[in-house]
């Protein structure tokens, strides 16, 4: 770690076009609050850089924020609406100027990168790696799948148990009933015939169940719901209180038709409120209000869920 503010942030900017670097060749997806949060876990803050400003949001954070602008300005970082992207440019910067020091004196001098430098593509994988990747996911699937095959399995098995119980018994009758009667009777066929009513009204239950669940799933919902407040920053988006920007939107999970979003916190007191669709044509407010006085939180730090619910336009903070 560095040993100053200073050195620390570019240690930490770097930390940023290699993260960014390494989710090209992953393929993974990071939002810019993601982004962050691990260049501050590779370059941890120091005593002065921990210190919690007025904000409640600590000195180092808002140092990397703004030092962000200079990748923008070098051309190494694109700040879009649908989160951080690297260019060529800041792929060939990692290489080209690997260590603080030169990062930094390049970047503050504006120090282009050189022609001969190449696009670096992804480090090989070594086999030791492939192969412990491949056991981790062998015993991931060990664990998980045959529980869920014998869950599946056992249901069948039960289910044949209790109907072969009333086929045996029906057909120990049904031969003891051909045993005693003459041959010329024969109203024996008369009674399986009498029970199809019956499988007829436990089936109907079905297509109502089918009806319950696509009510459920048409429940009208926005097409996107953002929580818009004073900490949009430390969730990587450019600016507070703009619902626009892909780091302050919820996820929605079509089960329970509720959205959410999960985010670390400083301790601190926030406020915000709900907006819809990426603007603030539609937004709620405290108890649900259209319009409404902002929603508080006064967080002790470290991680916080906030839910919202369409139906009640309203939120759980947990």
């Amino acid at each position: 770690m560095g040993a100053n503010t200073a050195e620390n942030t570019n240690l930490r900017l770097k930390a940023v076009l290699d993260i960014l670097a390494e989710s090209v060749w992953s393929g993974a997806t990071l939002n810019a609050g993601e982004v962050l949060a691990e260049a501050i876990v590779r370059v941890p803050f120091n005593d002065h850089e921990a210190e919690l400003l007025s904000g409640g949001i600590p000195r180092g954070h808002k140092t990397l924020t703004s030092a962000s602008a200079k990748l923008v300005k070098a051309g190494w970082l694109v700040k879009g609406r649908s989160g951080w992207t690297i260019p060529e440019d800041g792929l060939r910067a990692t290489v080209a100027f690997p260590d603080a020091a030169t990062f930094g004196a390049a970047l503050d001098a504006g120090t282009p990168v050189p022609a001969d430098v190449a696009v670096p593509t992804a480090p090989p994988v070594k086999p030791q790696a492939k192969k412990a990747a491949a056991s981790k996911r062998s015993a991931a699937k060990k664990a998980t799948e045959p529980k869920v095959a014998a869950a599946e399995v056992a249901e069948p098995k039960v289910a044949a148990a209790k109907v072969s119980a009333p086929r045996a018994k029906a057909a120990t009758a049904k031969a003891s009933a051909a045993a005693a009667a003459p041959a010329s009777a024969a109203p024996a066929s008369a009674a399986p015939a009498a029970k199809k009513p019956a499988a007829k009204k436990a089936t109907s239950k079905a297509p109502a169940k089918a009806a319950a669940a696509s009510a459920v799933a048409t429940l009208p919902q926005p097409d996107a719901v953002a929580i818009a407040g004073d900490f949009n920053k430390i969730l990587g988006a450019p600016e507070d209180w703009a619902p626009q920007y892909d780091e302050a939107q919820m996820e929605f999970n079509p089960i329970v038709q509720l959205w959410t979003l999960t985010a670390e916190l400083p301790a601190g007191f926030y406020t915000y409120k709900i907006a819809l669709n990426r603007s603030w044509d539609e937004n709620y407010g405290a108890f649900g209000a259209r319009d409404g006085a902002n929603h508080e939180l006064n967080h002790d730090g470290g991680p916080v869920t906030i839910t919202y619910s369409h139906a009640t336009r309203d939120i759980v903070v947990g």
